[in-house]
């Protein structure tokens, strides 16, 4: 039998344990210094570099993959594009600017269809498609955008935690904890809907800069125009998905991947137009980090770290201490590389998923860079002439995140 080096060994988990730093730095900026790298490919490099230091091979490594997780992010991903291709979230947008609403009411229906269509497709797609027909509303209305625009990403990121399938993080955590859909979702909808008044309530009556937009070429309107066939088609496989998912037990990513298929058998839409609006990048960066973990778990350090914790009493399974660590963690490297990080040590714990699922999800509002559904907003606001800096987001941003956060305390203690 091969004896290994003890030194060799030790040498190759410090080597490992300098790439995870090296990584999750990479999360934390956005990119590293001096290259052209994004958090995409910080977390690629990452996982080649823990291959050949571990000698994991690429069978483990394969295997480190939650590959459920993978598919069912990847079928989602079709399905929005199929609706994004039908016009469906651009007509939805037109149709309820178009209604004879007051400011206020107005602003409380684009929350309520922002966060609606997030709980069942992917928030960033609903902030991509949304956010310019928004934009131009303010504009012809002579409306402050600044609440309608941060109201329309804190909405779309509150209201994706209302399902396991509302954002990446929450599939995830579905996934690894074999979460029950349709108990998640009575779990997380009190939370989600009184967070979504508070938010409302927050952009109404605290005033805010007005915000003159900056002089810029009229833009074409981007979006497709709907199309009922399509969007019909769209609307029944979600539909049918979520009728699945709510009362039938099995694996959720075969039934996700079936509905995608469906939808790719067009005659009309050609299938490379769903594969240009799948986000490829975000797969890269689930399947890099779950081999980076991995490699870093298996040098026991992360175990040690929790074990010392809950020798001083800190459980992090517990809702305290899951709540600051997934805040921080959430707003330092983002809310899926958080998640990843947090999963393991969980031990199966159903509550706690629960809980960290819609912390992490609220705590993207907490900054402007705290999730991507604010940059989505943040970049196409400015293509309108309308900035949106750290500053005045963090005006709704702060306390709606720490009064949504007190929410989720406060009704997961009632149900204890």
């Amino acid at each position: 039998m091969l004896q290994t080096d003890p030194l060799l060994n030790a040498a190759a988990d410090w080597a490992i344990v300098v790439v995870f730093g090296v990584v999750y730095l990479g999360m934390f900026l956005g990119g590293l210094p001096r290259l052209k790298l994004d958090r995409s490919g910080v977390a690629l490099l990452g996982a080649i570099a823990v291959i050949a230091l571990s000698g994991m091979g690429v069978v483990e490594a394969a295997q480190a993959v939650d590959l459920p997780t993978i598919l069912l992010l990847f079928a989602f991903m079709v399905i929005s594009a199929q609706m994004r291709l039908g016009g469906f979230y651009a007509a939805v947008t037109r149709r309820v600017g178009a209604l004879p609403l007051p400011d206020a009411a107005l602003l409380a229906a684009l929350i309520a269809v922002a966060a609606l269509l997030s709980a069942v497709f992917s928030n960033d797609v609903v902030c991509l498609a949304m956010t310019p027909i928004v934009a131009r509303l303010c504009l012809r209305r002579g409306a402050n955008p600044l609440p309608f625009l941060i109201g329309l990403a804190c909405a779309a990121n509150i209201g994706s935690a209302a399902t396991l399938i509302g954002n990446p993080q929450n599939m995830l955590i579905g996934s690894v904890l074999r979460l029950d859909f349709a108990a998640y979702a009575r779990a997380a909808l009190l939370p989600v809907l009184i967070s979504l008044v508070v938010l409302w309530g927050w952009l109404v009556c605290v005033p805010h800069a007005r915000v003159e937009p900056l002089p810029m070429p009229e833009r074409p309107d981007e979006e497709p125009p709907l199309d009922l066939w399509q969007t019909a088609k769209g609307l029944l496989v979600a539909g049918g998905l979520m009728g699945l998912f709510l009362f039938r037990d099995g694996p959720h990513e075969v039934m996700a991947l079936v509905g995608a298929a469906l939808l790719l058998l067009s005659r009309r839409l050609a299938s490379s137009a769903f594969m240009k609006l799948v986000d490829w990048p975000l797969l890269i960066l689930f399947i890099g980090l779950f081999v980076v973990n991995h490699a870093f778990e298996k040098t026991g350090l992360s175990a040690d770290a929790v074990a010392w914790l809950a020798g001083h009493g800190v459980r992090l399974a517990d809702p305290g201490p899951l709540l600051v660590v997934g805040v921080v963690l959430s707003n330092l490297v983002s809310n899926v590389p958080a998640v990843m990080l947090l999963l393991p040590h969980l031990q199966g714990d159903a509550q706690a998923g629960v809980t960290l699922a819609l912390v992490t999800t609220f705590a993207g509002n907490l900054l402007l860079v705290g999730s991507i559904a604010n940059l989505i907003v943040a970049d196409l606001a400015r293509q309108q002439g309308i900035v949106i800096d750290w500053k005045r987001h963090a005006v709704v941003g702060v306390p709606v995140t720490l009064l949504s956060l007190g929410v989720i305390v406060v009704v997961m203690r009632s149900m204890h």
